[in-house]
């Protein structure tokens, strides 16, 4: 292959990206405050951004409309569970997505105009839809890794809610504390909570959004327990007692199983890069000797 078409392809996969980005990646300045008063926690009246942009309150940019309705809202779903991190906002996201399909697109066909054949074809095709679902897998993995934190200090924080409760504070009080005194994804859902009940939204309502934001099934149940003992005049404190004693069940059985799948996963480098070097070392010097001993003979 020539150095100038080596160079073009080069230049062009680094100058169209950075263009794309400086057109359409533009937060607007409502956006901006909005994240700049939660991440103050300030209790502003302000509507979540990626509601502003799923309702269509405000102008639309160029890349919303070039995405389906049905795309922006499973974005904004792994968004939300992802915590929706700063540096990535919605009109961000599909860019990236974008760009990465009409760069791999772009090149997929120089490399299928210099080589040919349906084979390539294939390749430029799947290489053209795994970068265009790349960001969503991104924002999957790190939704997940989140549920996996929330999941491990879902127990420790009920039980420091359990304690403020039997020391005499209301729940949301114990809530708040919580969220306070925590550093990670739970504590910033809890205090997340407290806002939606302080801009008007209902407890039930808060709760239940809690539970289907974060995605996980134990903060779910846990919720529902709480709704329903609010709905049955049942004591929160026993409640979060019995649901703090389940949780720090689950996570033994959550470790228990991943150390039993421990000697399933090892199996396979065992076979793959143990055992032949083992075999080496044991039959090598074994089979020397058989060599020299043939050649004597």
């Amino acid at each position: 292959m020539p150095t100038q078409v080596l160079f073009a392809i080069g230049a062009a996969s680094i100058a169209l990206p950075l263009l794309a980005w400086a057109l359409f990646s533009r937060p607007s300045r409502a956006q901006q405050a909005a994240v700049s008063n939660l991440q103050r926690g300030m209790r502003s009246g302000s509507v979540e951004p990626t509601n502003a942009i799923l309702t269509g309150q405000r102008r639309r940019p160029l890349v919303l409309r070039l995405t389906t309705a049905r795309g922006v809202a499973r974005i904004d779903r792994l968004a939300a569970r992802a915590g929706r991190p700063a540096a990535w906002p919605m009109e961000r996201l599909l860019t990236a997505k974008l760009v990465l399909a009409v760069v791999t697109a772009l090149l997929g066909l120089l490399y299928i105009a210099m080589k040919g054949g349906p084979l390539a074809v294939v390749v430029w095709a799947a290489a053209v839809v795994g970068m265009y679902f790349m960001p969503e897998l991104l924002l999957y993995n790190a939704a997940t890794k989140r549920n996996e934190k929330i999941q491990l200090e879902l127990a420790d924080t009920l039980d420091q809610m359990t304690i403020a409760v039997e020391a005499g504070l209301g729940f949301e009080s114990a809530m708040a504390l919580a969220g306070r005194n925590g550093k990670g994804p739970l504590a910033e859902e809890l205090v997340r909570t407290l806002q939606d009940i302080e801009m008007g939204r209902t407890r039930r309502e808060a709760y239940e959004a809690l539970g289907v934001r974060c995605g996980v099934d134990d903060l779910h149940r846990f919720t529902r327990a709480v709704t329903q003992a609010d709905a049955n005049g049942i004591a929160v404190a026993d409640v979060l007692h019995t649901q703090a004693g389940e949780m720090r069940l689950k996570r033994r059985q959550r470790a228990e199983e991943k150390a039993m799948k421990i000697p399933v996963k090892v199996i396979f480098p065992l076979m793959l890069c143990i055992l032949p070097v083992l075999f080496i070392v044991v039959m090598g010097p074994a089979a020397m000797n058989l060599m020299t001993m043939f050649k004597g003979m």
